[in-house]
């Protein structure tokens, strides 16, 4: 096992504009810290390609989390460079960020759905957000909402949901902007285990149609089953173990 998680491996130049084979993700020597506290993250040199499906994994307080939010332009590093789709994250001008940020689907582990939405409203706010109007997306969100098993949910608000059915409309909420990048956080961390694999078969369907995938999870079991390379966080050091 490798310190290094080389998942794609390129020439270190960087282009002028980025290519259509460039890394989604790419860290070289990226540090992470705190305050003055020790570095959470230390020299992550890694790159997703393309279309990649990883799990993320490590113990409670590895950094998992702070990986996730660096990805998703929530931290900036403390040192190293990060680029996203070709453009170093650091350098980015603060009227870039939104572009970038709808090209991310985000699933965090608490869903953070709004009660005040129902189904539909709560899938269709990045597009109200973008400035959609109804009468252009209201089938794509009626047809996702099916896609992920709630088309007789759409007016259900979230509170009436079970914890597998608000999973998968913070699933469809984190897609309807079709990402190029999905990055879950213990998206099946509290369903059992059939609702587990219907999850893992969204994502998979997900990473078939293009997108590029990156789960955190602590459940085994599941990474496992779904034959998928495993990214592993400890001691602050990221290392690639070969899919199962």
């Amino acid at each position: 096992m490798s310190r290094t998680a080389d998942i794609q491996t390129q020439n270190d130049a960087s282009p002028s504009a980025p290519r259509h084979d460039d890394p989604i993700v790419r860290f070289r020597g990226v540090g992470l810290r705190y305050g003055r506290a020790p570095e959470v993250l230390c020299d992550l040199t890694f790159d997703l390609a393309p279309g990649s499906f990883h799990f993320l994994s490590g113990a409670s307080g590895a950094g998992k989390t702070s990986l996730l939010r660096l990805m998703q332009l929530d931290l900036q590093p403390s040192r190293g460079v990060i680029s996203l789709f070709g453009r170093d994250v650091v350098a980015l001008r603060r009227a870039d960020l939104p572009f970038v940020r709808r090209r991310i689907g985000v699933v965090l582990h608490d869903r953070r759905l709004l009660n005040h939405l129902d189904a539909f409203d709560n899938v269709a706010l990045p597009l109200r957000l973008a400035g959609r109007k109804l009468a252009d997306y209201a089938a794509d969100v009626t047809e996702l909402l099916a896609w992920v098993g709630l088309s007789d949910r759409v007016a259900a608000y979230p509170q009436a949901l079970s914890s597998g059915e608000q999973q998968r409309l913070a699933i469809a909420r984190a897609v309807v902007m079709r990402p190029d990048l999905l990055l879950a956080d213990e998206p099946t961390g509290d369903v059992d285990e059939a609702m587990a694999l219907r999850i893992l078969r969204l994502f998979v369907e997900l990473n078939r149609l293009g997108t590029t995938v990156l789960i955190a999870s602590h459940d085994q079991g599941l990474m496992a089953r779904s034959g998928k390379p495993v990214l592993r966080l400890e001691d602050g050091h990221l290392s690639l173990e070969a899919a199962p």
